[in-house]
């Protein structure tokens, strides 16, 4: 993907609007995304209605780092999702509590290693979900129900 002024992507893993000065329009995504859109669009509308979602923004770090789609509760970052060639990642700063409880659920087996083995931060455990199928739309909701309990 080349747009004026804009980075070309580099490699699947990497955040498709790595490099970029502006955040990404809703065609920009659609067209990174692919198939995925309908689990993009899913999560968030599903994520507005179920745990009350009251900010959605694309935020960026540093271009180094690309955009992500922030989402928040009364200012609190709850996930963000950045998008990939072909699907996205779900990324959560899971604090203490949070991931003690994600450790009690029902959450697969693999999720559960994946936190276990995830590294900690100042501002909690950085836990990244691969979204693919509809399968792990209901995992990140999972998660972001734990954290927003916790």
């Amino acid at each position: 993907m080349t747009t004026a002024g804009k980075k070309e992507q580099s490699a699947p893993s990497e955040n498709a609007f790595a490099g970029w000065k502006t955040g990404p329009t809703h065609a920009e995504v659609a067209s990174v995304l692919g198939s995925s859109l309908t689990l993009w669009n899913r999560l968030v509308t599903e994520l507005k209605r179920e745990v009350k979602i009251d900010a959605v923004e694309w935020h960026s770090g540093s271009a180094k780092y690309g955009w992500s789609l922030r989402l928040q509760i009364k200012k609190r970052n709850i996930v963000y999702l950045s998008p990939r060639d072909g699907g996205f990642v779900a990324a959560f700063a899971l604090g203490d509590k949070a991931v003690a409880a994600a450790r009690k659920s029902a959450l697969p087996a693999a999720v559960i290693k994946n936190i276990n083995e995830s590294k900690r931060y100042a501002e909690g455990t950085a836990v990244r979900i691969d979204v693919r199928t509809a399968e792990d739309v209901e995992v990140v909701k999972k998660i972001a129900k734990i954290k927003i309990e916790n």
